[in-house]
């Protein structure tokens, strides 16, 4: 499969404006190719959203929508390679969406969800995922207080803006289904009292794509509730030479500052862009092609499951998010297939059959998306 930066390519299907643009795998050294009817801009950022090469706003430019996209700066001075996965969870944030994040340990997730809360002003807690982790120590519990003499809750690591769930399926259904309220809910109850989780919420939930011993598959209907699925690939040659690099000059992870991280957003510059991502237009043959896409996926032979209703407005949502993003006030066909796989990729099942043929599930969405007509 290949790709360009920030474009999100896919090379399995073709619209009739240019490439399909794709997420997850962008290779920084590739020449940048827009989604939007523009065609080709400069490396790094869609024609007219990046940073001004000084730093400053450009005429016209919409101040919540540079400030985001000046979010990836920051992250990138301490995760190296990984800008469609900060894209995809600025995405995520602008639709009030979770994120499943699947890669191999050491590729740098719990840094990047770090950089990310940094760079945006907000609170983020990490909860390591175990056999043994009960859905209280998610959520919160009733803690007897001996100097009143009553109970107070005391709250879980689920009270933040960003909660990292590294390793999610590690932990048995009972805990996992602990999060499902809040998930969709933005809310904890707990002895018949309903607590409102802070605004923003999102949950970016870690799995390791290759090691499934001792682990719980998380199921159909909690897979639906994540907005988008990210793999974080291994980074290139070069990309591995700087993170080297920056380690031999003395960069430390757990110091974000000392990296030069810094704050360039906040909520309510996030709550502008939300705003303004609800007034992107989007034609209604752009809402019949989004459904054409997620029905194809119902009858297609190598799917066992196809995608909900559910899984079409969250491309809607996406793909409104991501025009926003590229500077455009209207929803394109190349939009909704920039977000197709990473939101539908984990709401589909393979068939058993085409599990041991070696079909892979963004290949036969890769095929949906060359098949389905794209609207003129």
């Amino acid at each position: 499969m290949s790709s360009q930066p920030n474009s999100y390519t896919d090379s399995n299907s073709h619209s009739e404006g240019g490439a399909t643009p794709h997420p997850d795998v962008l290779q920084p050294d590739a020449p940048q190719q827009d989604a939007s009817p523009q065609g080709a801009t400069r490396q790094g950022a869609p024609r007219g959203t990046g940073p001004a090469e000084n730093g400053q706003r450009r005429p016209g430019e919409d101040p919540a929508r540079q400030s985001l996209l000046n979010v990836r700066a920051e992250v990138g001075k301490a995760v190296v390679g990984q800008d469609p996965t900060v894209t995809g969870m600025l995405i995520a944030l602008l639709c009030g969406g979770h994120v499943l994040l699947e890669g191999v340990p050491g590729v740098a997730k719990t840094l990047l969800v770090r950089a990310l809360s940094t760079a945006l002003s907000l609170d983020t807690k990490r909860v390591q995922f175990t056999p043994d982790l009960m859905p209280g120590d998610v959520t919160g519990s009733l803690v007897y207080d001996s100097h009143t003499s009553e109970f107070t809750f005391r709250e879980g690591p689920v009270f933040t803006n960003i909660m990292l769930a590294d390793e999610i399926n590690r932990t048995p259904p009972k805990t996992q289904a602990s999060l499902l309220e809040a998930m969709e809910e933005r809310q904890v109850s707990v002895d018949g009292v309903s607590r409102p989780l802070p605004s923003p919420f999102i949950v970016a939930a870690t799995q390791n794509p290759v090691e499934y011993e001792g682990t719980y598959p998380l199921p159909e209907a909690q897979l639906d509730r994540f907005l988008l699925k990210l793999t974080m690939p291994l980074p290139g040659r070069a990309e591995e030479i700087e993170v080297i690099r920056r380690h031999a000059n003395g960069f430390d992870p757990r110091n974000l500052s000392a990296a030069g991280v810094r704050s360039v957003a906040g909520a309510v510059e996030l709550s502008s862009a939300q705003a303004a991502v609800a007034q992107v237009a989007v034609a209604p043959e752009i809402l019949a092609y989004i459904v054409d896409v997620v029905r194809a996926t119902r009858s297609a032979p190598s799917f066992q499951l196809g995608v909900s209703p559910r899984g079409a407005t969250a491309l809607l949502n996406t793909s409104k998010a991501w025009a926003w993003l590229s500077g455009r006030t209207f929803v394109t066909p190349d939009d909704v297939k920039a977000l197709s796989l990473p939101c539908l990729r984990h709401r589909v099942g393979l068939r058993p059959e085409a599990q041991m043929d070696g079909i892979q599930v963004d290949d036969v969405l890769g095929s949906i998306l060359a098949s389905v007509p794209v609207p003129r």
